[in-house]
């Protein structure tokens, strides 16, 4: 049985203008100016640029000018009379001449077009190097071929029409692997590294590297060196060049070439902090704060039609049609504004709270602080703090950072006062740095370090704290 029921309930819902904005506030720079430069090509009547100032007397008593008689629509409020209008969105502080100018990116080939032409001096028939490209387009950027031979033998049917066997495409890998740069084309660590010794002229150090890599890479890759010792029945100091050896090889060999030649995201800072005789100053890049206004033309559209005397149909579907982007324009203007706004509020605060880390460029004088601290300060919603901190760079006097490096957890420390654990990382770093590598300290021994400092941090913590700042385990730490 169907029933009816009324039911009240209160709810929030964002409005469509609202939601923009919060979109606005989340993207960096360059997103943003992509924005921009499509709203402007959207919508005819926003303009980016200086306005031309108008004469004093040029639009006087225009509300009674220019009010629609059959009260449909009111006009006036769309031509403004100020000399200056209050939706000018450029800060006093920036000009043209403050825009950041693009880095031109530098040409070059590919990691896999290099490949695929030191190919040419192989003699090859047209099907193998039909194979061999095909496995230059499987090695990744770190320069490995992450794929079983048999798994490259069935793509090679079904996507190349090329029938083989698993022998004759480890043939070709062969020929692919004496690519430079050495190591390329290996199918793990461990290859990688055979293949690079290999290269190299023989001498008694590299046999003996190649001979455990070959035979004890378990052995070698947990360090256990007394293990190594009595299997190869070698002295520690032959151990030691040959591990000398195996530390100068690259374990990602295709990184170098890649590294140089992709195109790489250009980060744009989107805030500066300088330090201006001991005070901090903060500025928005310019290319944040544009200048925007109604196109003029437009203006004087709505002006023609409010001076006509018969106002056909078509005439008032085209002045709602104006209407329309009128109102799209000016609240664009006004939501880049609330951007600008919003932005230097929360960046402003953050700078504030960190000052102390600004003007010395101490890690570990930076507080404890996460996204509610700031958004209390701002009194704004944390999700709008969240939203500039993930996805906005600073430019400080010690590099540019993204905004969300500033804020950490907090705990205490033995006086019972809060500190971040940023500062308790930077200090667990320093304490590993200098450590004995012959006996590097344990996550235990860490623990207690610290609690001589007046950190008292478990050793579970420790091994979390580690993890995070990518730093192995004390026994991968070890040297000889």
């Amino acid at each position: 049985m169907l029933k009816q029921n009324l039911n009240f309930k209160l709810s929030q819902k964002l409005s469509p203008q609202q939601i923009q904005l919060m979109k606005l506030i989340q993207l960096p720079t360059q997103a943003f100016e992509q924005k921009l430069a499509q709203e402007i090509d959207e919508n005819p009547a926003l303009e980016e640029g200086k306005e031309e100032k108008k004469e004093d007397d040029e639009f006087s008593n225009q509300e009674d000018e220019f009010n629609d008689s059959d009260n449909e629509l009111n006009i006036d409020e769309y031509l403004s009379d100020d000399e200056i209008p209050n939706y000018r969105t450029q800060a006093n502080n920036y000009s043209v001449d403050d825009d950041e100018k693009s880095i031109p990116y530098a040409a070059g080939l590919t990691f896999h077009q290099h490949l695929k032409t030191q190919l040419n001096t192989f003699r090859l028939n047209d099907k193998e190097r039909q194979i061999a490209e095909f496995l230059v387009g499987s090695i990744d950027d770190s320069g490995y071929i992450r794929r079983d031979v048999i798994d490259i033998v069935d793509d090679l049917a079904f996507t190349a029409n090329v029938y083989t066997d698993e022998q004759e495409v480890e043939k070709i890998l062969k020929k692919v692997q004496k690519l430079e740069p050495a190591g390329v084309g290996a199918r793990d660590l461990n290859e990688c590294l055979i293949l690079q010794l290999k290269q190299k002229k023989e001498k008694p150090s590299r046999i003996l590297a190649i001979k455990i890599l070959e035979q004890a890479f378990d052995q070698f890759a947990k360090k256990h060196y007394k293990a190594l010792l009595q299997k190869f029945d070698i002295t520690e100091d032959e151990l030691k060049e040959s591990m000398l050896q195996i530390s100068k090889l690259n374990p990602k060999p295709g990184g170098i070439f890649a590294g140089n030649t992709k195109i790489v995201e250009q980060i744009v800072p989107d805030f500066s902090i300088k330090i201006i005789e001991d005070q901090l100053e903060l500025t928005l890049n310019s290319r944040n704060a544009p200048e925007l206004h109604i196109s003029s033309q437009y203006s004087n559209m709505l002006k023609g039609y409010s001076e006509s005397k018969q106002k056909s149909k078509s005439q008032k579907d085209a002045v709602f049609f104006i209407k329309q982007k009128l109102d799209a324009a000016k609240w664009f203007i006004d939501a880049i504004k609330q951007r600008q706004q919003t932005l230097m509020f929360t960046m402003s605060s953050i700078m504030n709270h960190q000052k102390e880390y600004f003007l010395s460029g101490d890690e570990r004088k930076l507080k404890p602080m996460i996204l509610k601290d700031i958004a209390d300060k701002i009194n704004m919603d944390v999700s709008t703090v969240s939203r500039v901190a993930n996805s906005k760079y600073v430019d400080t006097p010690y590099g540019t950072k993204l905004i969300k490096f500033f804020f950490s957890e907090s705990m205490k420390n033995d006086q019972g006062d809060d500190v971040s654990t940023k500062e308790i990382k930077k200090i667990l770093e320093t304490i590993i740095i200098e450590e004995n590598k012959k006996k590097p300290l344990t996550d235990e021994k860490l623990s207690k370090f610290l609690k001589e400092k007046g950190y008292p941090v478990a050793r579970r913590t420790v091994a979390k704290y580690r993890e995070q700042l990518n730093i192995p385990v004390a026994r991968l730490r070890k040297e000889m």
